[in-house]
């Protein structure tokens, strides 16, 4: 087994792998962190070129950028670095197989295997695969081999088509990525609010949050969009243009996605629906609604 790419995700899918028995034998990595982290995670494990790891390896994880997948597997191909038979595994959410031809045209066999999972680049990562599911694309013939490696490193397989790739990713990047802005920026506010400890009065909010909207979905929204509390989210519209003029447009557009949900599923009465969408209307172009003035509560 080799690895291509010494970020968060390669050092730690490979020593997972490498606990259910494949052997780590090349891996590859620029950057003073990239080297460091394949040390702490596969130690005796050499660094060398990515045409090097193709030439010592039977299977090789590509776990490069998305943007920089397409190039990389190009250029090994046509360096004649890759052989026939060799697997040829990418762990981008973007693409499906399709991205690796060029290999493919070689003799390789191509996997995309994605762990939708959020990677520290520390060896917590190897513990959190277990249970996670990975999104699967592989012709037809491979899906037992993609099975039994994401199997390995204790994942759930989860198949997505080629075509479903794109759709897939962003699915997972608007949940996980956008969560963490989120968070951060909830975070900052409580501290300019005077709260000492922002992750611990969030902590519980949000675990509960997170459970409930996996376990009943849309049924899970509250606050005062969902109420339709026109006069409190002009409030927060106020407060926020004042101290943080930088999250208006990301509260903004939650609210407006918020409450076209609730007003769909019936959460949102449609008769305080026109004053919440005014306010946030307003809001877009500067000014407080009609639902409440700054500051009002209703």
């Amino acid at each position: 087994m080799g690895v291509v790419g010494a970020g968060r995700v390669g050092p730690a899918l490979a020593a997972s792998l490498q606990l259910a028995g494949h052997r780590p034998v090349a891996a590859s990595g620029v950057s003073d962190t990239s080297v460091r982290r394949a040390a702490a995670m596969l130690p005796d494990v050499p660094l060398v070129p990515p045409a090097e790891v193709l030439d010592r390896a039977d299977l090789v994880l590509l776990t490069v950028p998305d943007d920089a997948l397409p190039g990389l597997v190009e250029g090994l191909a046509e360096t004649g670095a890759v052989r026939p038979g060799q697997l040829l595994v990418h762990t981008s959410g973007r693409y499906g197989t399709k991205v690796l031809e060029p290999a493919l045209r070689a003799g390789a066999l191509p996997l995309a295997l994605h762990p939708a999972m959020t990677f520290t680049g520390t060896a917590v990562d190897v513990q959190r695969l277990a249970g996670c599911s990975f999104g699967v694309t592989a012709p037809e013939e491979l899906r037992l081999a993609a099975e039994a490696l994401v199997i390995e490193m204790g994942g759930e397989p989860e198949w997505i088509a080629e075509e479903n790739r794109p759709l897939y990713h962003a699915a997972l990047a608007l949940g996980a990525n956008h969560l963490v802005t989120l968070v951060a920026e909830s975070m900052e506010l409580l501290r300019d609010a005077g709260v000492a400890a922002p992750d611990r009065m969030l902590g519980p909010l949000l675990g509960a949050a997170l459970d409930n909207a996996l376990r009943s979905g849309d049924a899970a929204l509250t606050g005062p969009v969902a109420r339709g509390d026109a006069g409190t989210v002009a409030a927060h519209v106020a407060e926020l243009r004042k101290h943080a003029p930088q999250t208006v447009a990301g509260y903004l557009a939650m609210a407006r996605a918020t409450a076209d949900r609730a007003l769909a599923h019936g959460l949102l009465k449609p008769e305080l629906a026109e004053d919440l969408l005014g306010v946030l209307a307003n809001g877009a172009q500067g000014t407080t609604g009609s639902g409440g003035a700054e500051g009002g509560t209703r």
